[in-house]
């Protein structure tokens, strides 16, 4: 079995799944071979930004089958960011045999056990029609694309260096707690500059206060204290992380950890051991230090990943390719050969 991928870049596979959303109903999804759509230029996806998307892996097995992680979430998280834009909802059973059928379409694709590679999946509904005004599209395209994609670092991860942003991500009560295109297109002014000044992304502060973290480029915050507490940002303009909710029952159920969502001050981060980012592509990123308003801030854990932090990555990666036994129904097995 060949391993496919090549760095986390794009990567054509045989096929693709797409439906349309017409007269009030879904047509009857559909696989081809093509990955472009033609639609209108005044489409209200390209004006407006009424589209959502979502982002999930799919794992070899050793034994040859395929692990899909959590997917009944990411349908459901879909479905909340399809209402929140004005657009129709994909039913969960729709959504989750569209990605089924589309990995198993292309299950040549998805990367050998053991590799650290997986087949990631990207569903997505963009708005389309003749829409000139500003108000709901006339019609919709829910479609689903993969890509096999190589380990987001290449070895042990090691702590990256961050910088807060002035810029806001998303505004309070506004759509940062969705999936949607325009919380990424704001970020990324923002995450250019980071690396311009040579730091691996940016930390985004609380759009009111300016003083509590809430989200890390395109992924969620978490820490572990020095009384070994799993902490991480509470915000209604934070993206619901599946990622951050599995680490958050690992920590509690697996490792015995308080866990806590809570207020994090970027002037008080003394009483934390360990930082980073989680979320689909990388899963765990540690964080070494953070430089705010020209001071920088280096956690005890800044040279290396952290204990309790490799505790968590090796438990999530280990339930996601089937080494681990699942511990709440997050596992749907494929069987590509039957």
């Amino acid at each position: 079995m060949e391993n496919k991928a090549k760095g986390f870049s794009y990567v054509k596979t045989p096929y693709n799944y797409i439906s349309y959303f017409k007269d009030g109903s879904w047509t009857e999804g559909v696989l081809r071979e093509e990955d472009t759509l033609t639609i209108a230029a005044t489409s209200t996806s390209l004006h407006y930004g009424q589209q959502a998307f979502e982002g999930l892996k799919a794992y070899r097995r050793k034994d040859g089958d395929i692990n899909l992680f959590r997917v009944i979430d990411n349908a459901k998280r879909f479905q909340t960011s399809c209402e929140r834009m004005m657009m129709p909802k994909v039913p969960l059973d729709i959504f989750i045999e569209a990605v089924k059928k589309t990995v198993l379409a292309n299950h040549e694709f998805v990367p050998p056990y053991g590799t650290g590679a997986t087949l990631y999946i990207r569903p997505f509904m963009i708005g389309v029609g003749n829409n000139l005004g500003l108000r709901p599209a006339p019609e919709y395209i829910f479609s689903v694309i993969v890509s096999p994609v190589e380990k987001y670092f290449e070895g042990p991860a090691k702590p990256v260096d961050m910088i807060t942003s002035e810029i806001d991500r998303a505004a309070p009560f506004g759509t940062g707690h969705v999936k949607v295109g325009g919380n990424y297109a704001a970020s990324l002014y923002a995450q250019v500059e980071a690396r311009k000044k040579g730091f691996a992304d940016t930390i985004f502060l609380d759009p009111k206060t300016h003083t509590k973290i809430e989200e890390v480029g395109a992924a969620n915050f978490f820490a572990i204290t020095k009384q070994k507490a799993y902490i991480t940002p509470k915000s209604p303009s934070i993206l619901n992380s599946i990622t951050n909710r599995s680490l958050r029952y690992i920590a509690r159920h697996m490792l015995n950890l308080d866990v806590e969502e809570t207020d994090i001050f970027i002037d008080k981060l003394d009483h934390i051991d360990e930082a980073g980012a989680c979320g689909t592509a990388a899963i765990v990123t540690p964080i070494g230090t953070i430089e705010h308003l020209g001071h920088i801030h280096k956690f005890k854990c800044h040279k290396e990943m952290g204990p309790v932090t490799k505790q968590l990555l090796d438990i999530i990666t280990g339930i996601q390719v089937g080494d681990i036994n699942d511990p709440s129904n997050w596992i749907t097995v494929l069987k590509p050969n039957e």
